[in-house]
Protein backbone atom coordinates (compact mmCIF):
# COMPACT_ATOMS: atom_id res chain seq x y z
CA UNK A 1 0.00 0.00 0.00
CA UNK A 2 1.68 3.59 -1.07
CA UNK A 3 2.44 5.85 2.21
CA UNK A 4 0.18 8.06 3.63
CA UNK A 5 2.73 11.37 2.58
CA UNK A 6 2.92 11.23 -0.87
CA UNK A 7 -0.77 10.28 -1.46
CA UNK A 8 -1.19 13.98 0.92
CA UNK A 9 0.71 15.52 -1.69
CA UNK A 10 -1.07 14.12 -4.32
CA UNK A 11 -4.16 15.39 -2.98
CA UNK A 12 -3.15 18.77 -2.32
CA UNK A 13 -2.30 19.27 -5.65
CA UNK A 14 -5.60 17.74 -6.85
CA UNK A 15 -7.15 20.35 -4.81
CA UNK A 16 -5.15 23.33 -6.05
CA UNK A 17 -6.37 22.47 -9.87
CA UNK A 18 -9.93 21.95 -8.45
CA UNK A 19 -10.11 25.48 -7.22
CA UNK A 20 -8.31 26.99 -10.82
CA UNK A 21 -11.16 24.59 -12.89
CA UNK A 22 -13.73 25.76 -10.46
CA UNK A 23 -12.67 29.63 -10.73
CA UNK A 24 -12.72 28.94 -14.71
CA UNK A 25 -15.63 27.64 -14.68
CA UNK A 26 -17.65 30.56 -13.22
CA UNK A 27 -15.45 32.77 -15.89
CA UNK A 28 -17.11 30.88 -18.38
CA UNK A 29 -20.46 31.26 -16.90
CA UNK A 30 -19.72 34.55 -16.28
CA UNK A 31 -18.47 35.38 -20.05
CA UNK A 32 -21.21 32.90 -21.36
CA UNK A 33 -24.54 34.87 -20.09
CA UNK A 34 -22.99 38.13 -21.17
CA UNK A 35 -22.50 36.48 -24.95
CA UNK A 36 -26.23 34.70 -24.86
CA UNK A 37 -27.42 38.34 -24.42
CA UNK A 38 -26.14 39.25 -27.59
CA UNK A 39 -27.09 36.80 -29.63
CA UNK A 40 -30.40 36.67 -28.06
CA UNK A 41 -30.66 40.82 -29.05
CA UNK A 42 -28.76 40.37 -32.21
CA UNK A 43 -31.56 37.55 -34.19
CA UNK A 44 -34.23 39.63 -33.90
CA UNK A 45 -32.76 42.30 -36.45
CA UNK A 46 -30.99 39.64 -38.72
CA UNK A 47 -34.13 37.54 -39.28
CA UNK A 48 -35.76 40.89 -40.19
CA UNK A 49 -32.99 41.79 -42.47
CA UNK A 50 -33.48 38.39 -44.51
CA UNK A 51 -37.56 38.82 -44.03
CA UNK A 52 -37.56 42.33 -45.54
CA UNK A 53 -35.37 41.11 -48.50
CA UNK A 54 -37.57 37.97 -48.83
CA UNK A 55 -40.72 40.66 -48.87
CA UNK A 56 -39.09 43.14 -51.29
CA UNK A 57 -38.17 40.82 -53.94
CA UNK A 58 -41.88 39.31 -53.49
CA UNK A 59 -43.49 41.50 -56.74
CA UNK A 60 -39.70 42.14 -58.36
CA UNK A 61 -37.56 39.74 -60.16
CA UNK A 62 -33.88 41.33 -59.48
CA UNK A 63 -30.55 40.43 -60.26
CA UNK A 64 -27.61 41.51 -58.65
CA UNK A 65 -24.10 41.12 -58.48
CA UNK A 66 -24.57 38.77 -55.14
CA UNK A 67 -27.06 36.85 -56.00
CA UNK A 68 -25.40 36.01 -60.04
CA UNK A 69 -23.43 32.46 -59.59
CA UNK A 70 -19.58 32.81 -60.55
CA UNK A 71 -17.58 30.19 -62.62
CA UNK A 72 -14.66 32.23 -63.96
CA UNK A 73 -12.21 32.31 -61.28
CA UNK A 74 -12.00 28.80 -60.21
CA UNK A 75 -11.31 30.35 -56.70
CA UNK A 76 -13.42 29.76 -53.36
CA UNK A 77 -12.66 31.56 -49.86
CA UNK A 78 -13.55 29.38 -46.78
CA UNK A 79 -14.10 31.20 -43.46
CA UNK A 80 -13.15 29.52 -40.24
CA UNK A 81 -13.87 30.72 -37.27
CA UNK A 82 -11.91 28.82 -33.81
CA UNK A 83 -10.89 30.05 -30.48
CA UNK A 84 -8.12 31.84 -29.58
CA UNK A 85 -7.87 30.52 -25.99
CA UNK A 86 -7.85 26.20 -25.36
CA UNK A 87 -9.65 24.50 -22.24
CA UNK A 88 -13.42 24.28 -24.15
CA UNK A 89 -12.89 21.12 -24.85
CA UNK A 90 -13.51 19.32 -28.14
CA UNK A 91 -14.96 22.77 -29.60
CA UNK A 92 -12.38 23.57 -32.03
CA UNK A 93 -11.85 20.01 -33.12
CA UNK A 94 -15.50 19.89 -33.92
CA UNK A 95 -14.98 22.93 -36.11
CA UNK A 96 -11.70 21.56 -37.68
CA UNK A 97 -13.04 18.47 -38.70
CA UNK A 98 -16.13 19.98 -40.53
CA UNK A 99 -13.83 23.06 -42.09
CA UNK A 100 -11.83 19.66 -44.00
CA UNK A 101 -14.33 17.62 -45.78
CA UNK A 102 -15.44 20.68 -47.15
CA UNK A 103 -11.86 21.39 -48.04
CA UNK A 104 -11.34 18.41 -49.68
CA UNK A 105 -14.76 18.23 -51.91
CA UNK A 106 -13.58 21.95 -53.25
CA UNK A 107 -9.61 20.80 -54.11
CA UNK A 108 -11.64 17.72 -56.05
CA UNK A 109 -13.87 20.18 -58.15
CA UNK A 110 -10.86 22.02 -59.47
CA UNK A 111 -11.42 25.08 -57.01
CA UNK A 112 -8.15 26.93 -55.08
CA UNK A 113 -9.11 27.41 -51.76
CA UNK A 114 -8.28 30.38 -50.05
CA UNK A 115 -8.65 30.09 -46.65
CA UNK A 116 -9.41 32.76 -43.55
CA UNK A 117 -8.50 31.94 -40.21
CA UNK A 118 -10.40 33.18 -36.98
CA UNK A 119 -9.02 32.06 -33.81
CA UNK A 120 -5.01 31.03 -32.87
CA UNK A 121 -6.26 27.77 -32.85
CA UNK A 122 -7.28 27.36 -36.24
CA UNK A 123 -4.34 29.61 -37.08
CA UNK A 124 -1.86 26.96 -35.43
CA UNK A 125 -3.74 24.21 -37.24
CA UNK A 126 -3.45 24.93 -40.71
CA UNK A 127 0.10 25.98 -39.77
CA UNK A 128 0.67 22.49 -38.35
CA UNK A 129 -0.55 21.36 -41.66
CA UNK A 130 1.89 23.74 -44.14
CA UNK A 131 -1.30 24.96 -45.33
CA UNK A 132 -0.81 28.57 -46.63
CA UNK A 133 -3.71 30.71 -45.65
CA UNK A 134 -4.92 34.34 -47.23
CA UNK A 135 -5.63 36.43 -43.88
CA UNK A 136 -5.52 35.53 -40.07
CA UNK A 137 -7.59 37.38 -37.43
CA UNK A 138 -6.55 37.22 -33.40
CA UNK A 139 -8.57 40.20 -32.49
CA UNK A 140 -12.27 38.94 -31.63
CA UNK A 141 -12.46 37.03 -28.53
CA UNK A 142 -15.98 36.91 -26.25
CA UNK A 143 -17.35 40.13 -27.59
CA UNK A 144 -16.84 40.49 -31.38
CA UNK A 145 -18.27 44.15 -32.71
CA UNK A 146 -19.59 44.34 -36.07
CA UNK A 147 -17.22 47.28 -36.62
CA UNK A 148 -14.58 44.49 -36.51
CA UNK A 149 -16.49 41.68 -38.97
CA UNK A 150 -17.68 44.35 -41.36
CA UNK A 151 -14.50 45.00 -42.75
CA UNK A 152 -14.30 41.25 -43.62
CA UNK A 153 -17.88 41.06 -45.37
CA UNK A 154 -16.69 43.94 -47.13
CA UNK A 155 -13.89 42.65 -48.67
CA UNK A 156 -15.49 39.18 -49.82
CA UNK A 157 -18.55 41.22 -51.43
CA UNK A 158 -16.03 43.42 -53.16
CA UNK A 159 -14.23 40.11 -53.99
CA UNK A 160 -17.23 38.76 -55.20
CA UNK A 161 -18.19 41.46 -57.17
CA UNK A 162 -15.45 41.25 -59.42
CA UNK A 163 -15.53 37.77 -60.28
CA UNK A 164 -12.26 37.26 -58.16
CA UNK A 165 -13.61 34.23 -56.37
CA UNK A 166 -16.48 31.92 -57.52
CA UNK A 167 -17.91 31.33 -53.96
CA UNK A 168 -17.73 32.46 -49.96
CA UNK A 169 -18.33 29.25 -47.04
CA UNK A 170 -17.80 30.40 -43.58
CA UNK A 171 -17.27 27.21 -40.97
CA UNK A 172 -18.51 27.97 -37.54
CA UNK A 173 -20.80 27.06 -34.70
CA UNK A 174 -24.36 27.50 -35.27
CA UNK A 175 -25.54 28.47 -31.66
CA UNK A 176 -29.30 26.48 -31.30
CA UNK A 177 -29.52 26.21 -26.90
CA UNK A 178 -27.77 25.64 -23.94
CA UNK A 179 -27.43 21.61 -24.66
CA UNK A 180 -26.59 21.72 -28.25
CA UNK A 181 -24.01 23.87 -30.33
CA UNK A 182 -23.92 22.56 -34.16
CA UNK A 183 -20.72 22.59 -35.92
CA UNK A 184 -21.56 23.72 -39.50
CA UNK A 185 -20.26 24.95 -42.99
CA UNK A 186 -22.56 27.23 -44.95
CA UNK A 187 -22.54 29.72 -47.87
CA UNK A 188 -22.10 33.39 -47.44
CA UNK A 189 -22.44 34.05 -50.93
CA UNK A 190 -23.62 33.69 -53.54
CA UNK A 191 -26.70 34.61 -51.61
CA UNK A 192 -29.77 32.46 -52.31
CA UNK A 193 -32.35 35.02 -53.65
CA UNK A 194 -34.91 36.09 -51.73
CA UNK A 195 -38.23 34.87 -51.30
CA UNK A 196 -40.98 35.92 -49.39
CA UNK A 197 -43.30 32.70 -47.32
CA UNK A 198 -45.87 31.41 -48.47
CA UNK A 199 -49.19 33.44 -48.74
CA UNK A 200 -47.15 36.25 -47.24
CA UNK A 201 -46.84 37.96 -50.99
CA UNK A 202 -50.67 38.81 -50.39
CA UNK A 203 -50.72 39.80 -47.34
CA UNK A 204 -47.71 41.61 -46.01
CA UNK A 205 -45.72 42.92 -49.70
CA UNK A 206 -48.48 45.70 -50.04
CA UNK A 207 -48.45 47.06 -46.07
CA UNK A 208 -45.67 49.20 -47.18
CA UNK A 209 -44.29 51.88 -49.54
CA UNK A 210 -40.98 51.67 -50.39
CA UNK A 211 -38.87 54.77 -51.32
CA UNK A 212 -36.42 54.51 -53.43
CA UNK A 213 -37.85 51.02 -55.52
CA UNK A 214 -37.79 47.97 -53.97
CA UNK A 215 -35.87 46.65 -57.08
CA UNK A 216 -33.08 49.51 -55.74
CA UNK A 217 -34.03 49.18 -52.01
CA UNK A 218 -33.09 45.42 -52.60
CA UNK A 219 -29.90 46.32 -54.01
CA UNK A 220 -28.45 48.05 -50.84
CA UNK A 221 -30.03 45.56 -48.81
CA UNK A 222 -28.46 42.55 -50.12
CA UNK A 223 -24.93 44.02 -48.91
CA UNK A 224 -26.42 44.65 -45.45
CA UNK A 225 -27.35 41.32 -45.37
CA UNK A 226 -24.87 39.71 -45.70
CA UNK A 227 -22.57 41.53 -43.63
CA UNK A 228 -25.17 40.81 -40.55
CA UNK A 229 -25.76 37.52 -41.67
CA UNK A 230 -21.36 37.17 -41.02
CA UNK A 231 -21.81 39.08 -37.62
CA UNK A 232 -24.42 36.85 -36.41
CA UNK A 233 -21.92 33.23 -36.86
CA UNK A 234 -19.54 35.55 -35.08
CA UNK A 235 -21.36 35.91 -31.92
CA UNK A 236 -23.37 32.48 -32.36
CA UNK A 237 -19.36 31.27 -32.30
CA UNK A 238 -18.77 33.31 -29.27
CA UNK A 239 -21.10 31.87 -27.00
CA UNK A 240 -20.63 28.81 -28.36
CA UNK A 241 -16.99 28.80 -27.37
CA UNK A 242 -17.89 30.15 -23.88
CA UNK A 243 -20.66 27.52 -23.43
CA UNK A 244 -17.91 24.70 -24.18
CA UNK A 245 -15.62 25.94 -21.81
CA UNK A 246 -17.85 25.89 -19.08
CA UNK A 247 -19.03 22.45 -20.05
CA UNK A 248 -15.64 21.27 -20.05
CA UNK A 249 -14.56 23.37 -16.64
CA UNK A 250 -17.54 22.24 -15.15
CA UNK A 251 -16.55 18.02 -15.92
CA UNK A 252 -12.90 18.53 -14.55
CA UNK A 253 -13.97 20.40 -11.41
CA UNK A 254 -16.63 17.29 -11.15
CA UNK A 255 -13.22 14.62 -12.06
CA UNK A 256 -11.03 16.52 -9.59
CA UNK A 257 -13.73 16.62 -7.07
CA UNK A 258 -14.19 12.30 -7.28
CA UNK A 259 -10.16 12.19 -7.18
CA UNK A 260 -10.16 14.37 -4.02
CA UNK A 261 -12.56 11.88 -2.65
CA UNK A 262 -10.88 8.86 -3.86
CA UNK A 263 -7.61 10.04 -2.60
CA UNK A 264 -8.65 10.73 1.26
CA UNK A 265 -10.20 7.34 1.40
CA UNK A 266 -6.62 6.07 0.27
CA UNK A 267 -4.90 8.19 2.49
CA UNK A 268 -7.05 7.26 5.59
CA UNK A 269 -6.31 3.16 4.62
CA UNK A 270 -2.55 4.59 4.48
CA UNK A 271 -2.67 6.36 7.71
CA UNK A 272 -4.71 3.44 9.24
CA UNK A 273 -2.08 1.07 8.05
CA UNK A 274 0.82 3.15 9.60
CA UNK A 275 -0.84 3.60 12.94
CA UNK A 276 -1.22 -0.33 13.19
CA UNK A 277 2.35 -0.88 12.14
CA UNK A 278 3.70 1.37 14.73
CA UNK A 279 1.05 -0.29 17.84
CA UNK A 280 2.50 -3.50 16.50
CA UNK A 281 6.26 -2.61 16.74
CA UNK A 282 5.22 -1.19 20.38
CA UNK A 283 3.75 -4.16 21.57
CA UNK A 284 6.40 -6.48 20.00
CA UNK A 285 9.07 -4.36 21.79
CA UNK A 286 6.97 -4.46 24.72
CA UNK A 287 6.67 -8.65 24.81
CA UNK A 288 10.89 -8.86 23.81
CA UNK A 289 11.53 -6.71 27.39
CA UNK A 290 9.55 -8.97 29.84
Amino acid sequence: MAKARPILKRRKAVESIHKITRTMQLIATARYQGTYRRVVGARPFTEGILGLTGQLAADAEIEHPLLRTNTESKHSVLIILTSNRGLCGGYNGAVLRSAMPHIREREQAGDTIDLHVSGKKGIGYFRFLRRPMGTTHTVFDDKPRFAEVEPIAQAMIDAYERRHVDSVYITYTRFESVSRQVPETIRLLPMEPPRAAAGDKTQRVHLFEFSPPAPELLGRLLQQAVKVRLFQCFIDAAVSEQMARMAAMKAATDAAATMIKSLTQQYNRARQSQITLELLDIVGGADALK
